[in-house]
C-alpha cells in the first residue's frame, strides 16, 4: 500500500484559507495554521511522515484553540490529520479523524456542499483500503451525487469520484460495473480538460488496469501507452508519474510472459524514482519489489533476494515495522524462500507478515486472507495438511464475508482448498470445490480468461488422478486453446497446458501423442526462461519419464542428469525438487539392474527430502518405498521391511 497523495486535500485546505475567513479569531493564528498545514502536506509528500504528523497535530491544536468547534478550518485540519494516519497505517485514528471532520463540515456548510463530498470520499477510501466495501460504497455514491448536483455531471471532480467508485467495484469483482464507471470518468475528464491532460492519463491507466485484471491485454496495452505518452509530454521523462506508467506497462508485459520488456521498464522506473525521490522513499521500495518479482520468476534468486531485502529495509525505516506495506515486502521475501525450498526461513516471515496485517487492518481484512493462503501453501508443501486446512477455511470465510460469494479471490481460495484435498487423495471433496471455483471465474472474468484456463487445468488434473481420462482431455484442450488465444502460443502458461496434456497421454500409454507435446512445452520454456531454469528441469524430468516408461533408457538418462544439474545449480543441494530428480534417475538405474549406482542416489534423495520436508512427509514415505524395493531386489529383506513399515506409519499419520 502506497501512502496516498494529498491532491483532494490541498484543494480543500487552500479553499478554506483563501475562500473563507481563516481562523478569524486571530489573524496571527490563521497564518500559523496555514503554514503548519501546508508544511505538513509537503513533508508527507516527501515521505517524512513522523514530522508531517507532528505539524498536522499542531495545526489541529491551533484550530481548536482559535475557532469554534463548527468551523470549516477545523474540519480541514482533521481531514489532513486523518490522511496522514491513513497513509501510515493508523487506520483507527484515521477513521476517527475523518468522521469528526465530516461531522464538522456538514454542520458548517450543509450536507450538500462539495467539501462534504471530499470528506465522504476520504472516509470511503479508508474503508476500501480496510476491505470494508459495504461501508465504502454508499459513501462514494453520496459523494458522487453531491458533486454532480453542485458541480454538474461533467466536472473533473466528478470524474475523480467515478474513478474511486470504479476502483471499489473492481475490488468487489464487479468488473462490468467498474468498466462503465471508468469509461464515464474518462469521457468526463477528456471533455473537461482536453485529451492530453494528466488526469486523462490517470483515467486511461485505471481502465487499462481493469482490462489487465480481466486478461484483456490487447485492450490494455494501447491505453497504458497513451497514458505514458501524456505524462511524458506533460511532466518530462523523469517524473514520478512517468515511473508509475512504466511500472503499469511493465506489469502488463510481465503478465504476458514478456520478461525482457518488463525488466527494462521496471529498471527505468526505478532509476526515475531514485533520482526524483531519493533512494529511501517508499515508492522506491515498491519499485524494487516489482523488479525483484521479475527475477524470482526467472529464478534469479540472489538478485531477487537483494532487492526484496532492500525494499523491506526502506519500508521499515520510512513507515515503521508494523505498517501493512512492510507486511507486503515480508510476504514477497517469504515467497522467494518458499520457491527455493527454504521453508524454515519462510515460515517466521509469513507469520510476521500475517501478524502485522491482523494488527493494522483487523482480522477480517481480505489482505489477511491472502497472508493466510500463503502460509497454508507453505504448510501444504511440507505435507502439513492438518495445519493448512483450518487456515484455508478461515481465509475463505474472510473473503466470502468481505467480497461476497462470487469474487475471483473466492475462486482462488476454493482452488487452494481443492488442491489440499487432492494432495491427500480425497478427490470427492476436491471436485465440487474445483467446479465452484471454475464457475465463479467464468462468470466474473469471462470464459476466455487465463485464470479460467488454470482452473480447467486443475480440474482436469484431478480427473487424471482418478483415471477419468475422457473427462480430463476436453478440459485440457479447452485450457490450451484459451491460453494460446489470450497469451500467445509461446507463453509459459501454454507450456504448462501442453505438459499436462502430455502427462494425460502418457498416463493412457499414448506415448506417440505425448512426446511432441512435451517437446513443444520444453522449447517454449527454454525460449522464455533460458536453458537452466527450474521449470525447464521439470519438463526435462517429465520427458525423461516418458522415455523411461517406454524402456528407452538411453534417451532418458541424459535428460534426468540435465534436470539434476539445473536443479542443483538453481535450487541448491537440499531442495525437494532435486530429490525428485535423484529418485527418478535412481529408478532408471534400478530398472536396468544397476543397483549399485541406484542405491546412493535413492539414499541421497531420501536424506534431502527428510531435511527439506521433515521425516513425516508423504514424499519421504514414497522415497522409503523405492529404497525398500531396491533392497528386496538385492535380497536384503529385513532392511526392506523396516523401510516399508516406516513408510506405512508415515502414511497412517498423514491421513
Amino acid at each position: 500500500m502506497q501512502p496516498k497523495q494529498f491532491a483532494s486535500l490541498v484543494a480543500l485546505v487552500f479553499g478554506v484559507i483563501f475562500g473563507l475567513p481563516a481562523l478569524a479569531d486571530s489573524q496571527g493564528a490563521g497564518t500559523e495554521w496555514g503554514t503548519l498545514s501546508s508544511e505538513a502536506i509537503e513533508l508527507y509528500r516527501a515521505g517524512k511522515y513522523d514530522r508531517a504528523l507532528v505539524l498536522a497535530q499542531k495545526a489541529l491544536q491551533v484550530a481548536e484553540q482559535n475557532v469554534s468547534p463548527e468551523h470549516p478550518d477545523l474540519a480541514t485540519s482533521l481531514n489532513n490529520l486523518g490522511a496522514i494516519y491513513d497513509g501510515i497505517g493508523e487506520y483507527a485514528k484515521a477513521e476517527a479523524a475523518y468522521k469528526r471532520s465530516l461531522a464538522v463540515i456538514e454542520k458548517a456548510l450543509g450536507p450538500d456542499h462539495p467539501s462534504v463530498a471530499t470528506s465522504l470520499k476520504n472516509l470511503a477510501g479508508l474503508y476500501t483500503l480496510q476491505g470494508h466495501y459495504a461501508k465504502a460504497e454508499p459513501l462514494y455514491k453520496r459523494s458522487l451525487a453531491i458533486q454532480e448536483k453542485a458541480l454538474g455531471p461533467d466536472h473533473p471532480d466528478v470524474a475523480a469520484n467515478l474513478n474511486n467508485l470504479a476502483g471499489l467495484l473492481k475490488a468487489e469483482g464487479e468488473y462490468a460495473k467498474a468498466e462503465v464507471a471508468y469509461k464515464r470518468s474518462l469521457a468526463v475528464v477528456e471533455k473537461a480538460l482536453g485529451p492530453d491532460h494528466p488526469s486523462v492519463a490517470t483515467s486511461l491507466k485505471n481502465l487499462a488496469g481493469l482490462y489487465t485484471l480481466q486478461g484483456h491485454y490487447a485492450k490494455a496495452e494501447p491505453l497504458y501507452k497513451r497514458s505514458l505518452a501524456i505524462r511524458e509530454q506533460a511532466f518530462g521523462p523523469d517524473h514520478r508519474d512517468v515511473a508509475t506508467s512504466l511500472d503499469n506497462l511493465a506489469a502488463l508485459y510481465e503478465a504476458q510472459g514478456d520478461h525482457a520488456k518488463a525488466e527494462s521498464l521496471y529498471k527505468r522506473s526505478l532509476a526515475i524514482l531514485e533520482k526524483t525521490l531519493g533512494p529511501d522513499d517508499p515508492e522506491v521500495a515498491t519499485s524494487l519489489n516489482n523488479l525483484a518479482g521479475i527475477y524470482d520468476t526467472q529464478r534469479d534468486y540472489d538478485k531477487a533476494e537483494a532487492l526484496y531485502k532492500r525494499s523491506l529495509s526502506i519500508k521499515e525505516k520510512a513507515l515503521g515495522p508494523d505498517h501493512p506495506s512492510v507486511a507486503t515486502s515480508l510476504n514477497n521475501l517469504a515467497w522467494l524462500y518458499t520457491l527455493q525450498g527454504h521453508y524454515a526461513k519462510a515460515e517466521p516471515i509469513y507469520l510476521r507478515s500475517l501478524s502485522i496485517k491482523e494488527k493494522a487492518l483487523g482480522p477480517d481484512h481480505p489482505s489477511v486472507a491472502t497472508s493466510l493462503n500463503n502460509l497454508a501453501e507453505l504448510y501444504m508443501l511440507q505435507g502439513g495438511y492438518a495445519k493448512a486446512e483450518p487456515i484455508l477455511q478461515r481465509s475463505l470465510v474472510i473473503r466470502e464475508k468481505a467480497l461476497g460469494p462470487n469474487n475471483p479471490d473466492i475462486a482462488r481460495n476454493l482452488n487452494n482448498l481443492a488442491e489440499l484435498w487432492t494432495a491427500q487423495g480425497d478427490y470427492a471433496k476436491a471436485e465440487p470445490l474445483y467446479r465452484r471455483s471454475l464457475a465463479i471465474l467464468e462468470r466474473t472474468l469471462g470464459p476466455d480468461h487465463p485464470d479460467v484456463a488454470m482452473s480447467l487445468n486443475n480440474l482436469a488434473v484431478l480427473y487424471d488422478h482418478e483415471g477419468e481420462y475422457a473427462k480430463a482431455e476436453p478440459l485440457l484442450w479447452r485450457a490450451l486453446a484459451i491460453s494460446e488465444s489470450a497469451l500467445g502460443p509461446e507463453h509459459p502458461s501454454v507450456a504448462k497446458n501442453l505438459n499436462n496434456l502430455a502427462e494425460l497421454c502418457r498416463a493412457q500409454g499414448d506415448y506417440a501423442k505425448a512426446e511432441p507435446l512435451y517437446q513443444r512445452s520444453l522449447a517454449i520454456l527454454e525460449t522464455a526462461f533460458g536453458l537452466d531454469h527450474p521449470v525447464v528441469a521439470t519438463n526435462l524430468n517429465n520427458l525423461a519419464a516418458l522415455y523411461a516408461g517406454q524402456g528407452s533408457y538411453v534417451k532418458a538418462e541424459p535428460l534426468y542428469k540435465r534436470s539434476i544439474a539445473i536443479r542443483e545449480k538453481t535450487l541448491g543441494p537440499d531442495h525437494p525438487d532435486l530429490a525428485a530428480s535423484l529418485n527418478n534417475l535412481a529408478w532408471l538405474y534400478a530398472a536396468q539392474g544397476d543397483y549399485a549406482t541406484a542405491e546412493p542416489l535413492y539414499l541421497r534423495a531420501q536424506a534431502t527430502l527428510e531435511k527439506a520436508l521433515g521425516p513425516e512427509h508423504p514424499n519421504v514415505a514414497m522415497s522409503l518405498d523405492n529404497l525398500a524395493a531396491l533392497y528386496r531386489a538385492t535380497e536384503r529383506s529385513s532392511e526392506a521391511q523396516a523401510l516399508e513399515d516406516r513408510a506405512a506409519r508415515i502414511r497412517a499419520n498423514t491421513h
